[in-house]
C-alpha cells in the first residue's frame, strides 16, 4: 500500500512564503509518475495547482504562476511546493496527488491527507 504524507503547512501572513512536501512511501512502489499539487478553499472545488513530471518539469495554475514552484526528489519520493508571495486568496486545504506504478506493471493515483495553508493578517 501506499501513504503520501504532506507537510509545511501553516498560518503565514500575506507575503509570506511556505513551503509544502509530499513523501510517498509504501513497499509496493515501484516508480511514480506524475506528482501534483490540489487546493480546495472553503466553498469551493479542489483545483489543481501544479503538476510535476518525473523529470522535474512542472505547470502550474495561472492563479499561481510566479510565485509557486514545484519540484521533486525522485530519490525521496518526495514532491515540494515552494510558495512566495502569498495572499488570502491561497488560503486552502493543500493535497498532495500521485500517480504511482506497483511491482506488477499496474497505475494508481493516490492522494495524502492535506495540509491546511492559511494566509492572514
Amino acid at each position: 500500500q501506499v501513504q503520501l504524507v504532506e507537510s509545511g503547512g501553516g498560518l503565514v501572513q500575506p507575503g509570506g512564503s511556505l513551503r509544502l512536501a509530499c513523501a510517498a512511501s509504501g513497499r509496493s512502489i515501484f516508480s511514480i509518475y506524475d506528482m501534483a499539487w490540489h487546493r480546495q478553499a472553503p466553498g469551493k472545488q479542489r483545483e489543481l495547482v501544479a503538476t510535476t513530471r518525473s523529470s522535474g518539469s512542472a505547470n502550474y495554475a495561472d492563479s499561481v504562476k510566479r510565485r509557486f514552484t514545484c519540484s521533486r526528489d525522485n530519490a525521496k519520493n518526495t514532491v515540494y511546493l515552494q510558495m512566495n508571495s502569498l495572499n488570502p486568496e491561497d488560503t486552502a486545504v493543500y493535497y498532495c496527488f500521485a500517480s504511482i506504478r506497483n511491482w506488477e506493471g499496474g497505475v494508481g493515483n493516490y492522494w495524502g491527507q492535506g495540509t491546511q495553508v492559511t494566509v492572514s493578517s
